[in-house]
This record gives C-alpha cells, structure tokens and sequence, in this order.
C-alpha cells in the first residue's frame, strides 16, 4: 500500500522557483467536502512557498481536463499563463459501473494534457471506495494528498526551470 512514510515528497528542495510562479487548481463541485480539504492542503503549501493561485472550478471529475484546457487557450498570449495546473476531484465508488468511466476519463485526460501542454498538470485525483477512506487521504493515516499534489506541482516546476536554464 502506498504510504508518505515510504516516500521523499515531502522532501522539499527545489532551489529557486521563478519569482513569478504560478499555479492553477481545477477543482470539482462534486465531492465538495472531500475537495475542499485537498484545496486546503494544495493552498497553504503554495502560500508557504509564495507560490501565486488561482482557482477554477467545474462541476465534476470528467470534467476536469476541460477546464485546463480551456484555462490554458484562454491565456495563451497572456503573461499570466501558469506554471503548472493541479487537477483536484474525489471520484467515490458506488453501485454501478460509472465509477470507472470517470476514473478513465479523468485519468487518460490528465495524461493526455501532460504530453501536450508544456506545464505539467498534477493529478490530485482521489478514486475511493468510501468517504473513510477520502478522509484517510485528507490529513489521516494516508496522508494528505493536496498537500502533496502542490508540492509535486513545485518540484515540476522547478524541474522545467532547470532544463530551460540549460538551453
């Protein structure tokens, strides 16, 4: 099982970020409790980072990879494009099979923007069987994974700044 113990994520080094950084959360109305806390966690480490914000919302996981494209075209000549987007959802599993339809759709879509945007997009995805074990991954025994979907958004930026330093 995956467990923060076992990881360095939260080993934060990622050297100077650009003064000017910035992210955008895409974030669903679906799940609104459970993606209230992942935007909390993803909020203070970017405040604790001085790491501007925005946030934009859509109404559910599917919807997602949408709103970061259409946040990205929409800000293509301007000087506020960001550095990276955070895709923030809770997706529950119920009674019927449309649990892993959107947990695909999300997923292939998220990948799909990370091979072609040239920021990164994070996937701050929750896909749970109960609301115990969202709360589990929202400050529990699991973790919290917004706080840990902002600090991989800051390592990849910091990442890309190191190879356009190179070039």
């Amino acid at each position: 099982m995956a467990e923060i113990t076992n990881s360095n994520l939260y080993h934060l080094d990622t050297g100077i970020l650009p003064k000017d950084a910035c992210v955008v959360i895409v974030r669903t109305e679906w799940n609104a409790a459970i993606v209230d806390k992942l935007e909390d966690g993803c909020k203070s480490i970017l405040i604790r980072h001085r790491v501007a914000y925005r946030v934009v919302t859509v109404p559910g996981a599917f919807e997602v990879p949408y709103g970061i494209i259409s946040y990205w075209n929409a800000h293509l000549q301007s000087k506020s494009r960001p550095d990276a987007f955070i895709a923030l959802a809770c997706v529950v599993r119920g009674g019927t099979p449309h649990f892993d339809y959107v947990c695909k759709g999300i997923t292939d879509g998220i990948t799909r923007l990370n091979l072609t945007l040239p920021v990164p997009s994070v996937f701050g995805v929750l896909t749970v069987d109960t609301d115990e074990q969202a709360g589990e991954r929202t400050g529990g025994k699991h973790g919290h994974k917004g706080e840990e979907a902002a600090i991989t958004a800051l390592k990849m930026i910091a990442l890309k700044a190191s190879f356009d330093k190179d070039l």
